[in-house]
């Protein structure tokens, strides 16, 4: 079976649309999203420090650090996902809200919300993160997951000085992929 250029240009398009409407902050007040924003990141967070306790002093003792929820579609070939967070700065207590975007290719199916924790061992690595944003790698994972049933093969990963921790909420997928991922900073709620 062969799969045309459109066929997946089709379905990457009815994806990133799908996923922009799963990811998307919705209606309501600068005051209302960013605290959507923070009850999520609390919630991220007492997770993470459930399953790995020492990540609380990882994440008290670093420059700053991020959480981030993102959507996530993989169909046959394409990936695509958005989502949005904040970056918090441990020194000065300043916030920086951000959204997500990404895009890859390689084999998979399924659908995933996952968080994202991201710990900035140096000021000079989460400021070139709010300034520049973009990351570029791979992605391998497993999940089925509805709540706090099923399972799924969480991520933790070093790149320089930020620790990233992957945590799946819910979804059902089998993908390996290639894919780049860009945060900005969202000008709305900042």
């Amino acid at each position: 079976m062969k799969i045309s250029k459109l066929a997946i240009k089709s379905v990457f398009v009815a994806a990133v649309l799908a996923l922009t409407a799963c990811a998307s902050m919705g209606d309501g007040t600068v005051a209302e999203k960013r605290q959507a924003i923070l009850d999520m990141q609390n919630n991220a967070l007492a997770r993470l420090y459930s399953e790995k306790p020492d990540t609380r002093s990882q994440v008290k003792d670093a420059a700053g650090y991020a959480v981030f929820t993102n959507a996530n579609i993989n169909v046959f070939f394409v990936a695509a996902g958005t989502g949005y967070g904040v970056v918090n700065n441990n020194v000065t207590g300043a916030k920086t809200y951000m959204n997500m975007a990404e895009g890859g290719v390689g084999l998979g199916l399924g659908a995933k919300d996952y968080r994202i924790v991201m710990v900035f061992h140096t000021q000079k690595a989460m400021n070139h993160f709010i300034e520049n944003g973009w990351t570029v790698g791979g992605n391998a994972d497993v999940a089925a997951k509805a709540g706090n049933k099923g399972a799924s093969a969480e991520g933790e990963g070093y790149l320089g000085n930020v620790t990233v921790y992957t945590m799946t909420e819910s979804g059902l997928t089998l993908q390996a992929t290639v894919k780049g991922t860009k945060f900005w900073v969202d000008k709305e709620l900042n």
